[in-house]
């Protein structure tokens, strides 16, 4: 009986070395006379970009720049799209978001229409129109702000208007910056708060 079984399996063995390449072949030869035809004309996503309008303006998309303070904090800008300077020391961008993360746990977040970037100076200069959301509950609008990027500090280029947790307030200028230890939200010149009480005041 075993020499029977022996006989049986050597068989099999040997009509499966036969068997098995030849439907290999047959299923390759399947596949390339069933495939679609390559359609030269069809576009992939990035077919529609100008290429020599790159060359001739050059610019990045989605582009993000991170940092670290020495303080700790971070600083995160984010923008749609960004272009050297024609002297090669400043940044335009447009479509702006900024987050600054200080090392207390407080978030800052902003978003303006446009920005230049002054490499020499170190500043970020957001314009355009400026909305400033903090995690203390405050959100200041101002025609624009410059950021530092060697430092943790933001200065208002004009008037601001905000609402927070005690009513709104307008200013001539505001500045966000550490002072000793803590990180302060300070506003400067003609002040004026509408206090706002609370309902379970």
């Amino acid at each position: 009986m075993r020499m029977g079984r022996d006989n049986l399996h050597s068989t099999l063995v040997a009509w499966f070395k036969v068997i098995l390449p030849l439907g290999a072949l047959a299923v390759l030869s399947t596949l390339f006379l069933v495939s679609r035809g390559v359609n030269p004309e069809d576009a992939i996503p990035y077919a529609d970009v100008d290429i020599a309008d790159r060359v001739r303006e050059p610019r990045l998309t989605d582009a993000t720049f991170a940092g670290m303070m020495p303080d700790g904090a971070a600083l995160t800008v984010t923008a749609a799209e960004a272009r050297p300077g024609s002297d090669t020391t400043e940044t335009t961008a447009r479509g702006i978001t900024a987050l600054l993360e200080t090392p207390d746990g407080a978030r800052t977040d902003l978003a303006a229409a446009s920005s230049r970037l002054d490499e020499v100076a170190r500043l970020l200069h957001l314009g355009g129109g400026v909305v400033i959301n903090t995690s203390t509950g405050y959100r200041i609008e101002t025609p624009g702000i410059a950021v530092s990027l060697d430092r943790t500090g933001m200065d208002s280029e004009g008037a601001v208007a905000a609402t927070g947790p005690l009513g709104t307030l307008t200013a001539d200028a505001l500045h966000i910056g550490q002072t000793g230890a803590d990180y302060v939200v300070v506003f400067n010149g003609r002040v004026k708060l509408v206090y706002l009480p609370r309902s379970d005041e």
